[in-house]
């Protein structure tokens, strides 16, 4: 049994952690932060979790919350995480860090696109959190930079036909779709339900900030340098990620094939999960659950494949992502407290 806290845990992200970590059977939640509900229930600010826990929220400061607890997830806003994840490190607790503050290599490239960087020494010390792709590593770390939500259904879409060169880099184009839960608990106008309603918009077009984490995890697939078009949309929805992906052919190859190169790829994974041929992803069919599923077809006309991904961005695109990394961390079975089947319809 290992001790875990939640720093941050007010938002949607940190009850998608505490709804997981409640059934996972090698886990104690030592404790749960959030400045705006101190001494205030679980249940009063989640009421779905009355009965399950008599948890309360606390203001505890990073040192006195590393006393507590074995491993922290951080659910922090950026550049809010990179201020508290040293004091954490420096105590020997193992940080899973969801906010983007440690998934980009590079300062520069960091600062470019979320300002200045306070912790730049540890950049070096996170591993970025996709099991699928950085088990080892991560199995041996003590800091995982968890994943974006767009990235992770991106870069799964992508990783076999990079690493295999099947296709020419330089004509990716990535259309990506979210669930409105992606922009977080805090209330804003473009979010709110009389916006969001029977609509349908891009936004954040060319200069999303999830783009440079895309590119520099294509980058090391590729063995080259890899830019990309990425174009987020919103959905009308709570929560889910449909990305489609184009790219052109460098290799003759019909969707039959392409599907054996990617069921080769993943075939040891336990949540990656492949349409078969003729068949597409629909994000009612992953809603809830810790699996990305991924479908293609190759468009023989202009010698493209499509590829369409599909997540739930509040689990395998955050919560459960971070639970599998930490599963894989402590030696645990991987789909330990994540084996649920869709919530349908």
């Amino acid at each position: 049994m290992i001790a875990v806290g939640i720093y941050g845990a007010s938002g949607y992200t940190g009850q998608e952690l505490m709804r997981l970590l409640l059934r996972h059977q090698q886990v104690e939640i030592a404790a749960i932060t959030s400045r705006q509900y101190k001494g205030v229930s679980l249940a009063k600010v989640f009421p779905g979790f009355q009965g399950s826990t008599d948890l309360t929220f606390s203001d505890y400061s990073p040192e006195e919350m590393a006393t507590l607890c074995d491993i922290v997830f951080l659910a922090l806003p950026h550049s809010v995480s990179m201020k508290v994840a040293p004091i954490f490190h420096e105590a020997g607790i193992k940080i899973i860090d969801l906010s983007a503050d440690f998934r980009i290599r590079d300062v520069k490239t960091y600062e470019k696109w979320y300002g200045f960087h306070t912790s730049p020494d540890l950049l070096n010390k996170a591993v970025y959190g996709i099991p699928e792709l950085y088990r080892a590593a991560i199995a041996e770390s003590s800091f995982i930079a968890n994943p974006g939500c767009y990235p992770t259904s991106v870069i799964l879409g992508l990783a076999p036909l990079l690493k295999g060169k099947y296709i020419d880099h330089a004509s990716i184009i990535v259309d990506s779709k979210s669930g409105v839960s992606g922009a977080g608990r805090e209330p804003q106008a473009g979010t709110l339900f009389c916006e969001v309603a029977e609509g349908f918009n891009a936004y954040n077009v060319g200069r999303h900030r999830h783009t440079p984490e895309i590119e520099q995890e294509l980058t090391i697939l590729a063995g080259e340098s890899v830019t990309i078009s990425f174009t987020p949309h919103l959905l009308p929805v709570s929560r889910g990620i449909l990305s489609t992906i184009y790219a052109k052919l460098e290799k003759g190859a019909d969707t039959a094939e392409l599907l054996g190169i990617y069921g080769d790829f993943y075939r040891n994974e336990k949540f990656v999960s492949l349409c078969n041929e003729g068949a597409l992803p629909n994000i009612s069919s992953v809603r809830g659950t810790n699996f990305c599923r991924i479908g293609l077809v190759v468009d023989e006309r202009t010698n493209r494949v499509v590829i369409i991904s599909a997540i739930d961005n509040l689990v395998k695109g955050g919560a459960g992502q971070a639970i599998q990394n930490m599963n894989v961390l402590c030696g645990f079975a991987e789909d330990a407290g994540l084996n649920m089947l869709p919530l349908f319809p």
